[in-house]
C-alpha cells in the first residue's frame, strides 16, 4: 500500500483492473484473481524493491570453488543479498523506480528460477510458505483495492509517506501508513 500511495498512477491502475474483472460482488475470492495481470505486476515490483528478507538466510559451501574470479573455500559462510540483487542497475533499467510494467511483458518471476528476482529465496531452500504467502497478499490487497477508495489523511502529500525501515532480519515499516478508506459510489 505504501508503493501503491506514492505512485497514484498505478494505484488507478491496478483498482480499474480488479473493479473491472469483480462486477457487482460484495467480496473477490482467489479464482477472481488468476488474471489480473497487472496486479500481478504490483506484487511483483512490490517484492522486488521491498522483499520480506533483504538478506536470505546464510548458507555453507560444500567444497572450493570460484564465482566470478573469486575463491571460496569449502566451509566458507556466505549471505546473499537478494536487497542488491534486486536493485541492480546491470540487470533493471531504472531500478530504483517503482515500475510494474516491467513485469507485464517479462516471464521474470520470483519461485527461484530468476535469480535477478528472489525475495523468497532459491533452489532447494526457498521459503516453503511462498504459495501462501503470494495467494494471501493477492486476495487481501485484491480486495482491500476492489473495496476501498484509498486517500491520504487531510493535509498529506504522497511526498510526505515515510519509507524508512527498522533494522533487523526482515524488514518492518519504521511508522506505520495511515490511510483513510472511503467505500466507492
Amino acid at each position: 500500500m505504501t508503493a501503491l500511495m506514492k505512485n497514484p498512477r498505478v494505484l488507478d491502475i491496478v483498482q480499474e483492473e480488479i473493479r473491472n474483472l469483480g462486477g457487482a460482488k460484495d467480496f473477490l475470492d482467489e479464482g477472481d484473481l488468476q488474471n489480473l495481470p497487472y496486479l500481478n505486476a504490483v506484487i511483483k515490483e512490490t517484492l522486488r524493491l521491498h522483499l520480506p528478507a533483504p538478506l536470505l538466510l546464510s548458507r555453507e559451501s560444500r567444497e572450493n570453488c570460484t564465482i566470478s574470479g573469486y575463491n571460496i573455500p569449502a566451509k566458507t559462510i556466505l549471505y546473499v543479498n537478494a536487497w542488491a540483487i534486486q536493485r541492480d542497475h546491470n540487470v533493471w533499467e531504472n531500478a530504483e523506480e517503482f515500475y510494474p510494467e516491467r513485469f507485464l511483458e517479462s516471464s521474470v518471476n520470483f519461485t527461484g528460477q530468476d535469480f535477478e528476482l528472489i525475495p523468497f529465496g532459491a533452489g532447494r531452500r526457498i521459503c516453503p510458505g511462498l504459495p501462501m504467502a503470494v495467494a494471501s497478499l493477492k486476495l487481501i490487497l485484491g480486495n482491500l483495492l476492489y473495496s476501498f477508495d484509498w486517500k491520504l489523511p487531510h493535509g498529506l502529500v504522497k511526498e510526505d509517506i515515510d519509507t524508512s525501515m527498522l533494522p533487523g532480519i526482515t524488514q518492518h515499516k519504521k511508522n506505520p501508513l495511515c490511510l483513510v478508506a472511503k467505500i466507492p459510489i
